[in-house]
């Protein structure tokens, strides 16, 4: 029996399989509500129990937390990890979805039929690809192909607090050779395999002034404004190059090598359509860069949030006590999330006048990650996804973060194949969610296709 038989039952199961993951999508796994942790607890165990049924020795295992989905199954060739997350982001605001979240259904569009749900895309649709292609290649050959571990954690979207202790506790027994990430997307309809990730690092900053609010009429002038003084830091962050002016900002920021510029470019990236499918025209980063390059091995500073004094209807004459802002850095290879944190800090604290104080409150810092693709398992997996979608794989970097490939090398000591097949407008994190057919469909078979190459 050939990978033919294994891609054919694919096609004649597509029903079945879809009718498993609206199983899946039906259970409210929201991580970060702690009215939902029973409904996360539910469905990692029907994914554990899925997976009984498919062979693998598997469980959902406790943690502080939700638990992590771990099973092992198949014999011989490389040890391969599959890694996603059945956890999904909150659903507000709800009046902007045009159904339930959690009650999916098929919906045809002008591009194509959909699947619409909370974690349609991220990232329930994504994982259930990999398991069915696990399910048709148990059913043709009636063994799983290769040694597998799947690993399915319940708070990526959350956070992923129990995540580092619980792979340091299980190191030996999650161990693999290398690891399958389906968490990504396609570039621009092509197949890709996501080799660069950017890290992340979030700042919270209060500056306060006066002991309370005051009336601006008989203060304004003579007393500090935090809302002033906070405006001031922010817009020292970039200069007029769109460079970053945190001191040291750029330590160990490396230049893309020039292979992989031109690769980058060969891919042609239309950053005109890019930006004007969201109502703008011209790259606001760095003037000396291409926009892949701001994309995705640039580092940046952005304001995710500023707020203080009155805000609400009408007007209100106040000079505010208080005034905060959210900001965050994508980094690239060579930062050090914990250095820079110190170094914007400093850098904030030499603006702050004397009549006012500056508390920071940090949400979370990680590195970036950079795969090696020297390993043949990249290029034979990129030969495979090529063959299936009938258009050649591309190596990309990602602009977001994905920190656990970051622990996969750090913890385990292996490097990840991120790989996925979700689209630019699939909403994650938004009202309305889908994934395409197209990508649940050929995501299966694509899965297939690497697993064959890599065995």
């Amino acid at each position: 029996m050939t990978l033919e038989a294994v891609l054919s039952r694919i096609d004649e199961t597509l029903p079945d399989a879809m009718e498993r993951l609206f199983a899946l999508l039906r259970i409210p796994s929201v991580s970060t509500d702690p009215a939902y942790k029973a409904d996360c607890a539910r469905a990692a165990d029907w994914l554990a129990e899925d997976l009984r049924g498919l062979g693998f020795d598997a469980a959902a295992r406790p943690t502080p937390g939700h638990p992590m989905v771990v099973g092992h199954g198949g014999t011989g060739g490389r040890h391969l990890l599959f890694y996603g997350h059945y956890d999904v982001q909150p659903v507000d605001p709800l009046d902007l979805w045009h159904r339930d979240p959690f009650d999916p259904a098929l919906e045809d569009t002008p591009h194509g039929r959909v699947i619409r749900a909370r974690g349609a895309s991220d990232d329930k649709g994504q994982l259930m690809t990999f398991i069915e292609a696990a399910r048709a290649w148990k059913h043709v050959h009636g063994a799983l192909p290769g040694r597998l571990t799947i690993f399915l954690e319940g708070e990526e979207e959350s956070g992923s607090p129990s995540l580092i202790p619980f792979m340091q506790a299980h190191r030996e027994e999650l161990k693999a050779d290398i690891a399958l990430i389906c968490d990504t997307g396609l570039f621009e309809g092509q197949p890709a395999i996501t080799t660069m990730l950017r890290g992340l690092l979030g700042e919270e900053i209060t500056i306060t002034g006066p002991n309370k609010d005051l009336h601006s009429g008989s203060y304004g002038g003579a007393a500090m404004n935090p809302i002033r003084v906070l405006a001031r830091i922010i817009a020292s962050l970039h200069d007029e190059h769109g460079r970053i002016t945190v001191p040291g900002f750029y330590d160990g920021v490396q230049e893309l090598p020039e292979a992989v510029r031109a690769q980058w470019q060969a891919l042609a990236f239309d950053y005109g359509k890019y930006l004007g499918d969201v109502g703008l025209s011209v790259p606001a980063g760095e003037h000396d860069r291409t926009p892949l390059e701001m994309l995705w091995s640039r580092p940046t500073c952005e304001v995710n949030g500023i707020w203080g004094g009155y805000t609400g209807a009408g007007f209100k004459t106040v000079l505010p006590s208080q005034a905060h802002a959210k900001i965050s850095f994508r980094l690239v290879p060579g930062q050090d999330p914990h250095r820079l944190r110190d170094n914007f800090r400093n850098h904030v604290r030499t603006m702050v006048p004397f009549d006012c104080q500056v508390a920071f409150h940090e949400h979370g810092a990680s590195e970036a990650g950079v795969m090696d693709i020297a390993d043949p398992a990249f290029e034979a997996a990129r030969k495979a996804l090529g063959e299936e979608w009938g258009r050649p794989a591309a190596y990309i970097g990602c602009g977001g973060s994905i920190p656990i490939a970051g622990y996969f090398q750090k913890i385990l000591g292996m490097d990840a194949m991120l790989i996925g097949f979700g689209k630019d407008d699939d909403q994650i994190h938004s009202p309305n969610e889908k994934y395409d057919v197209e990508s649940f469909h050929k995501g299966i078979r694509s899965w297939a296709c690497i697993l064959a190459a890599l065995q």
